[in-house]
């Protein structure tokens, strides 16, 4: 054999053996793309259904978003119809409520100092601290 003789038969080899690990390659791409197409159909079946139940649920929530924000607003006009009565309240029967309180205030303190017995001195008054007894301030602005 020549040296072209054997030069030739090393390309052929080589040759075959490349053409033996493309088509293994290929064999192997084959299954990974009937593997991939497999596996997005069965992503696709799976996802279809989930994105209609998300829908409804995004749907339902609007409606009780809706139902909640109709509630807040009754609500609010609820409390302002509330603040409008206790101020009308307020106004109608405060002034006259806190004179006729002052009015029995002194009633009673005219009362008080005519049933005390025409003492002309003043009772001392007690104050309790903790248990104990303790006589009044003589001094109104002083605090025991």
């Amino acid at each position: 054999m020549t040296g072209g003789e054997v030069a030739g038969i090393l390309v052929a080899v080589f040759w075959a053996i490349l053409v033996s690990f493309l088509a293994v390659v290929l064999a192997r791409l084959a299954q990974t793309l009937r593997a991939t197409t497999r596996l997005v159909a069965e992503v696709s079946e799976q996802a279809v259904p989930l994105l209609a139940q998300a829908s409804a649920t995004v749907r339902s929530a609007q409606t009780q978003l809706d139902r909640v924000d109709a509630i807040a607003s009754d609500v609010q006009e609820v409390t302002s119809n509330a603040s409008a009565l206790s101020t009308t309240v307020a106004s109608a029967f405060g002034g006259p409520l806190v004179k006729v309180a002052a009015f029995g205030y002194g009633v009673r303190r005219v009362l008080g100092r005519r049933g005390a017995g025409r003492e002309d001195a003043p009772r001392e008054r007690s104050t309790v601290v903790v248990g104990r007894t303790v006589p009044a301030a003589r001094g109104r602005n002083r605090k025991v």
